[in-house]
């Protein structure tokens, strides 16, 4: 029998948390609730979730210092929960790690499907670096690219940039899947919020923006490719002529 996949319900209102827990449970996912940013530290390691859904007003710790904490050393997702739907706390959210951003009040039948879609693109990797014959290996199998220092693996969200794995969020790695994909062709923030996103997310073009500064701070430029910004259209995986 397949192990259930664990949702760490980060959430002050119980009544909510409660109502989301019962959707989870009959889509046969297991579900843990905390109700403060503290308790949700200290559950998350013990617990060990496939997924987190994190509030953002929390008494004491509040949801961002959570979601900070968490991503110094996990890249599990994390869909932030929010009364707040301002710009600016999405893109903060964004900016923090944040997988996704869903505005209170919202539909649990919507919450569903995005957790869904979040699992569906997350596949958590061993912490071990990889060999040159894993390396090899993992650039002979699946949906791949691969240029000079830097394989993106789409098939196990795996991305080695030279000896090193690099954790990053699914929509991370899907933004830079697609990009180098197609390298040299310039994309517009519309058309990555599109093809990336789909019509699982109606956001502000920003998202795009977090998410590409994100990459260039895992990723150091390479003597022959970058991420690069078209001023004024959008951005591009750009291959250099030696």
């Amino acid at each position: 029998m397949a192990t259930k996949q664990k949702i760490l319900i980060v959430d002050d209102d119980n009544n909510i948390a409660e109502l989301i827990s019962l959707y989870l449970n009959k889509e046969c996912f297991d579900t843990k609730i905390v109700n403060d940013g503290e308790e949700a530290l200290a559950s998350f390691p013990i617990y060990e979730p496939n997924l987190i859904l994190l509030d953002l007003m929390l008494p004491g710790i509040d949801g961002y210092q959570v979601c900070r904490e968490i991503r110094k050393n996990s890249s599990v997702p994390i869909i932030m929960l929010s009364a707040k739907g301002e710009i600016f706390d999405k893109v903060l959210g964004l900016e923090l790690g944040a997988d996704d951003y869903m505005i209170k009040p919202f539909d649990s039948k919507e919450l569903v499907a995005r957790v869904k879609a979040v699992l569906r693109r997350f596949h958590p990797q061993p912490s071990t670096l990889p060999t040159a014959a894993t390396n090899e290996l993992l650039s002979q199998t699946g949906e791949f690219v691969q240029y000079d220092d830097l394989i993106i693996n789409q098939s196990n969200y795996t991305v080695i940039h030279g000896q090193t794995k690099i954790d990053m969020p699914p929509k991370e790695l899907e933004l830079l899947y697609f990009l180098a994909s197609h390298p040299n062709q310039v994309f517009t923030r519309e058309q990555l919020l599109d093809h990336i996103w789909g019509y699982e997310y109606i956001g502000d073009t920003r998202t795009v923006d977090v998410h590409i500064k994100r990459l260039r701070e895992k990723l150091k430029d390479n003597e022959h490719w970058a991420l690069s910004t078209v001023w004024g259209i959008g951005y591009k995986f750009e291959v250099k002529t030696q």
